[in-house]
């Protein structure tokens, strides 16, 4: 049997290759949307992809099943579980196998067992992997969203991401039964799970690749909790929230992601075009710079998103999916194509292409503009401000750490929020804070974009205001 995983560290997204190197087939669990990397280790491996499938309807990226099995024209793989408000629309016109509790896929002599295993979602689905030459049992289980090393999937995405209100307990309750069939498992299984640590879909996800299935009966909180009730208060306590182009994803994934072809790739555009574009409220500019340079002079009506392990998740959490992108960038590097990589895996599939930065801040000054700035404040110059009344401090941070602690009289809009709830912001000079001052500078820019070009981002965030010892509400106070 060959096995390998390939991890994505900006989604902390797991993708398996399992193949049988006696027949040459192989198949892919919850792949990405660029087929490459999965047919580049198959050629290399002297393996053909023949199956394709995946674990659940993913929230958190466009699922790359349809694009991987026609890329590699592979057998695709559903699952048939969770009723008829979860069935993937486009099996029949893709020729899909569907899945249920108990079946079998074989792949060459691999055979994997689907369990039906809901809770994260109604149709997730596990699969127990069997290497039947070697005719020892079972060797493990691919558990997706189901099971992760030190934690457990979370139950209330359908209700806080998608909306289907009062579905957080019913999740979390058949999750709890879910895992009673995980820890009837033989203990030496190998637990090979669908994210790890940085992922939203959980609250407490290890870093580990991998674990045991004995492993987390003995260290996982959720795998351990045998009381039902205990399990639903704990599960549904303490999860952040979810960025918000989860949605999207849950109706692209389940109604059937198009199939591209071939990867986006960002063209170069004039200056002159994307300045003559500024205006549309349809079309953002995404400033790749770090952020302190872009608070030093930026284009007027663009976003700052630097390149980082959450761009992705920043982006999605502001811009509708809808929407089209111009990224800029000092130069086409690196980060140019990592970002349209990483844009396109969340269904940002309208990207204009990318223009260089100081061709772009040289046409604003000749067109007779001054580049705006955007004010940094440090915790002692808001605490004096604050004093005075005349000022609202806005936290950008998630309702956990908002409820961990927080600015007494600060106004709390999780970044997520800021657009849909621009019209509760008072008047007053806004000033924006965060934890360290990463997603404040986001915030900033982009109240900036929505006409509040009175928003200052507070260097060093929250951190810097405990760390100076200003006082501060909530349970650490």
């Amino acid at each position: 049997m060959f096995f390998r995983e390939l991890y994505d560290q900006s989604l902390a997204q797991a993708s398996y290759i399992i193949g049988c190197q006696l027949t040459g087939e192989a198949i892919v669990i919850d792949p990405l949307r660029d087929p490459a990397p999965y047919l580049e280790v198959a050629r290399a491996e002297g393996l053909r992809i023949t199956h394709v499938t995946e674990t659940h309807i993913h929230a958190d990226f466009v699922s790359g099943a349809r694009e991987l099995s026609a890329a590699a024209g592979a057998r695709l793989y559903l699952s048939a579980e969770g009723g008829p408000d979860w069935q993937y629309a486009f099996a029949a016109q893709d020729g899909a196998v569907l899945l249920h509790d108990g079946d079998h896929i074989m792949v060459g002599n691999i055979q994997l067992d689907v369990l039906h295993t809901p809770g994260h979602t109604p149709e997730h689905l596990s699969f127990v992997v069997t290497d039947r030459p070697r005719g020892a049992g079972p060797m493990g289980i691919v558990t997706g969203d189901f099971v992760f090393v030190g934690d457990v999937g979370r139950p209330d995405l359908l209700e806080r991401a998608a909306g289907l209100s009062d579905t957080m307990e019913a999740g979390a309750r058949t999750l709890f039964r879910s895992l009673a069939r995980f820890r009837a498992l033989p203990d030496h299984l190998q637990v090979w799970p669908g994210h790890g640590a940085g992922s939203a879909c959980g609250k407490a996800l290890g870093a580990v690749p991998s674990s045991t299935v004995g492993y987390e009966k003995r260290s996982n909180w959720g795998v351990a909790e045998t009381d039902e009730a205990s399990f639903v208060a704990a599960v549904l306590e303490g999860q952040p929230e979810p960025p918000r182009y989860f949605a999207a994803m849950k109706r692209i994934n389940r109604d059937g992601p198009p199939v591209l072809g071939q990867m986006p790739v960002a063209r170069r555009l004039l200056s002159a075009d994307v300045l003559a574009g500024l205006s549309s409220p349809t079309r953002w500019v995404l400033d790749l710079r770090p952020a302190r340079q872009f608070a030093d002079g930026f284009l007027e009506s663009s976003v700052s998103l630097p390149y980082s392990k959450s761009f992705s998740t920043w982006a999605g959490s502001i811009i509708p999916v809808t929407d089209e992108l111009v990224l800029m960038s000092d130069g086409e590097d690196d980060a140019i194509r990592w970002a349209v990589r990483d844009l396109s895996r969340i269904g940002f599939d309208r990207i204009v292409g990318w223009v260089d930065t100081n061709e772009a801040l040289h046409a604003w000054r000749e067109a007779g503009h001054v580049l705006p700035t955007v004010p940094q404040l440090s915790v002692t110059d808001v605490a004096s401000r604050q004093a005075d009344g005349t000022i609202t401090i806005v936290d950008v941070r998630g309702r956990t750490e908002w409820d961990a602690g927080h600015i007494g009289g600060a106004v709390h809009v999780p970044l997520g929020d800021l657009r849909q709830r621009l019209s509760e912001l008072p008047a007053a000079p806004l000033l924006v804070h965060c934890q360290s001052g990463v997603r404040s500078a986001v915030g900033t820019s982009l109240l900036h974009r929505l006409g509040r070009t009175d928003a200052v981002n507070i260097a060093g965030g929250f951190a810097a205001w405990r760390a100076a010892g200003l006082p501060k509400a909530g349970q650490d106070e």
